[in-house]
Order: C-alpha cells, then sequence, then structure tokens
C-alpha cells in the first residue's frame, strides 16, 4: 500500500477505521495460531483426563 492509498483511505473512512482494520489485519495470524494452541491444549487435557 502506498502513501497515497493510505491517505486516500483515510480521508474516506477516517483514521479510528483505518487504524483498527490494520490492527485486526495484523493479528488476524496470531489469533489462529492461538486458537489452533488452545485447541490441542484441550485435546490433550482431554487426553489425560481419560
Amino acid at each position: 500500500m502506498t502513501l497515497d492509498e493510505l491517505l486516500a483511505m483515510i480521508a474516506n473512512t477516517g483514521f479510528p477505521i483505518v487504524v483498527a482494520s490494520y490492527l485486526i489485519l495484523r493479528m488476524e495470524e496470531k489469533l489462529d495460531k492461538l486458537n489452533d494452541t488452545i485447541r490441542e491444549l484441550a485435546s490433550i487435557m482431554e487426553r489425560q483426563c481419560h
């Protein structure tokens, strides 16, 4: 994304929307990994309890 595109987005949607969108996109992969790890941990705990 170029600076001109970023400025156009800010002008069209507003700064808070652009910042929130950026943060969501940056964190999406990390949240997916965290979700996978939690599922794996739950599976391990379930196997140990049975």
